[in-house]
């Protein structure tokens, strides 16, 4: 019997597992040292602010596994043997396989900073992170201040799930505004004001320099790269981004870049041997997609597809339109299409931008100059429905028509009739002056 082993009990790796075990009867087995079962990631700051318990994130019963025949093994994969087939495991043991997939996700960016290894320095993606920044900061009088480097949003995340605690956030963010690089400037200076309002210290333009040590071992303070001045603090959280967590694939002869290269069929350049997930590297962009995504919606894709390969009905990996929602605080974020910064954005790129009074709801639509044709939408306080907008990019339609069909798309119709004699005339004025 054919055995697939898949290192990494992720979104990616678990809905290989599942899709190969309802397409066939091969042997399958997750490795994995974070632990025993799946749970969803993007819950672990809910069980941190009290919404949930841990096991309400595991979204399939302990027995799931054994009844679906989806062997689990705890271990740390050290090397991989792909002439022999052959895991090696930090323990010594040892696992073969007839085809390997690597679904092993993302680590913290770690920059080589002075005491970036101390207790109490971590970034929020695995169990055991959540398990440390319980142990760290419990309360506001074991933790009477953390500090956060990288304004992303596992930053913003992160200062969320402390605040709900009371306990004192200094944000530290090299750009200029937040988040700056990915999001326009109305939207950026919004999200500015939004962090402030919660009386979280964000220090903006603002790089780390050294984490100092309390002695023993644990975070002291932390050194700020302009001005030296030092910040006392218990918790650091390290939020600069993540890498695809791959280190110990670099003995192998499987080819890396940023993370493990594959083709359309995820496919590396080994045979029987895979990748998915943020691990993963498209070795060609497709279309104007980065080549790693860590999003969990593109993982869970990748799962489904290669699930489809494995089984003997080899397909392309093939995301559609780009989409992503997020959450900054109290406001939820979602973007549809392509919203380019005023740093990357396009010469052909126009955007009409519009913000309510209360400074906690806009939009930002871009268009082709010269076409008017619809290219992204980014929403902020308002939430829309994602087949509307998928549809609108697949039809090509041109801005006019989403402005003026924008009441479709939204989840709440009443809401929107509200603002839509402002956003129409906001439209028009800013056409005219254009």
């Amino acid at each position: 019997m054919e055995h697939i082993v898949i290192i990494g009990n992720g979104i990616s790796g678990v809905t290989a597992a599942r899709h190969i075990r309802k397409l066939s009867d091969k042997k399958i087995t997750i490795v994995s040292d974070e632990t025993d079962y799946f749970f969803s990631r993007t819950a672990l700051m809910y069980i941190y602010m009290g919404h949930m318990k841990f096991e309400h994130t595991q979204p399939y019963e302990n027995h799931f596994w054994k009844k679906n025949r989806i062997d689990l093994k705890k271990g740390r994969v050290k090397t991989v043997e792909t002439a022999s087939k052959t895991l090696h495991f930090e323990n010594n043991e040892t696992l073969l396989y007839d085809k390997l997939i690597i679904a092993t996700g993302s680590k913290p960016n770690k920059f080589g900073w002075p005491g970036q290894d101390l207790k109490g320095a971590q970034g929020l993606y695995s169990k055991q992170d959540l398990d440390t920044l319980e142990e760290m900061a419990p309360d506001n009088k074991a933790c009477q201040r953390a500090v956060i480097v990288g304004g992303g949003l596992i930053g913003i995340e992160l200062a969320e799930m402390l605040n709900t605690r009371q306990i004192p956030v200094t944000f530290l963010v090299r750009e200029t505004s937040f988040w700056n690089g990915v999001l326009p400037k109305g939207e950026s200076e919004m999200i500015n004001r939004h962090i402030k309002s919660h009386h979280i210290d964000l220090r903006l333009g603002t790089n780390l320099k050294a984490i100092k040590d309390d002695g023993s071992g644990r975070v002291k303070s932390v050194i700020i790269e302009e001005t030296g001045e030092e910040i006392p603090c218990t918790v650091v959280g390290l939020t600069a981004g993540v890498t695809p967590n791959i280190d110990f694939l670099k003995p192998s002869n499987i080819e890396i870049d940023k993370g493990v290269l594959v083709n359309r069929n995820l496919e590396t350049n080994i045979k029987d041997i895979y990748a998915i997930g943020d691990c993963a590297q498209q070795r060609e962009a497709i279309g104007q997609r980065r080549t790693i995504e860590a999003v969990w919606y593109t993982g869970r894709m990748m799962g489904e597809v290669l699930a489809q390969t494995i089984c003997g009905n080899t397909m392309n990996y093939n995301p559609g339109h780009w989409f992503n929602s997020a959450k900054f605080l109290d406001i939820e974020y979602q973007t549809y299409g392509w919203v380019y910064s005023e740093k990357n954005k396009p010469d052909y790129e126009h955007h009409f931008h519009w913000k309510h009074d209360d400074d906690t709801k806009c939009i930002t639509i871009a268009f082709h100059k010269d076409t008017n044709a619809f290219l992204g939408i980014n929403t902020f306080g308002i939430r829309m429905k994602h087949e509307v907008f998928d549809r609108w990019l697949t039809e090509k339609r041109d801005v006019d028509y989403v402005i003026n069909h924008l009441r479709e798309a939204n989840f709440d119709p009443e809401f929107f009739k509200r603002f839509e004699k402002d956003i129409l005339e906001n439209y028009r004025n800013t056409l005219q002056n254009a």
